[in-house]
Formats: structure tokens, C-alpha cells, sequence
């Protein structure tokens, strides 16, 4: 029972997060953080575009490593490399010069690890790994 119950109380907190993320982007957001958020996900596999509606984040593979990186939401300090059973690996940081909206940053940060991932990567800096997925 308490395997089951677990599950369910894991799966409504999925869930409450998913709402509250739709409620904050809705609602809450101003317009060019929804029409960044939008823009995003006009750009997204159908893939990537689940992962990001249930988890917050999505997966990319670098084009010259063939490496999996996690672009978790955010302006900053929020790609992650992943290991070859899926672990967090490493945290990555690169943003570009402008101010901009989170949708924009992590759609700049998906194009150019998928396109140029040497030269994101050479600009980048490492943070130690602390956030753990839900």
C-alpha cells in the first residue's frame, strides 16, 4: 500500500506543478515573457516539448559530441550535461550578452548547443551540480 500511495502522492505533485506552471504562464506572465515562452515551444521536438510541459525542462544532444545536455528553466546557470545513464553530470552556464526573457535565453541556449556546441561550450562556465530533477 504504501508503494502505491507513494506513487499517487508523487503523481499529483507532478501534477500541482504542472498547473502551476500553466497558471504562471497564463496568468501571471507578462508579454514578453509568454510570447518568449511560446516562441520556445514553436521550436521544440514534440519530444522535448513534452519533457518540458511535465518536468520544467528538456533534453538537447550537442551536435559535435553527441552529448546529452538538460535545459532546465531559467535565465542562468541552468544546462546541465548528462552522463550515459542519465545522471547529472555537470553544470554548464552561457547566456547571451542581452537581457532577455527565459523562454529566449534557453531557446538561444537550445540552438547552439544543437548547432554549434564547441563554441557554446568554449565560452561557457562550470558550476557544480546541486538541483536534482523531480
Amino acid at each position: 500500500m504504501s508503494g502505491r500511495l507513494s506513487r499517487a502522492c508523487a503523481e499529483a505533485a507532478r501534477l500541482a506543478r504542472a498547473a502551476w506552471r500553466r497558471f504562471v504562464e497564463y496568468c501571471v506572465l507578462d508579454d514578453s515573457q509568454s510570447r518568449g515562452l511560446t516562441l520556445l515551444k514553436e521550436w521544440l521536438t514534440p519530444e522535448q516539448l513534452a519533457q518540458y510541459e511535465a518536468s520544467g525542462h528538456f533534453d538537447v544532444i550537442g551536435c559535435h559530441s553527441g552529448r546529452r545536455y538538460r535545459i532546465r528553466h531559467g535565465t542562468g546557470m541552468n544546462i546541465y550535461e548528462l552522463d550515459e545513464q542519465g545522471r547529472l553530470h555537470a553544470g554548464w552556464c552561457f547566456v547571451p550578452r542581452d537581457t532577455l526573457v527565459a523562454g529566449d535565453v534557453m531557446l538561444a541556449q537550445k540552438i547552439a548547443l544543437e548547432a554549434n556546441e564547441r563554441s557554446a561550450l568554449a565560452v561557457a562556465r562550470s558550476f557544480p551540480v546541486r538541483w536534482r530533477p523531480t
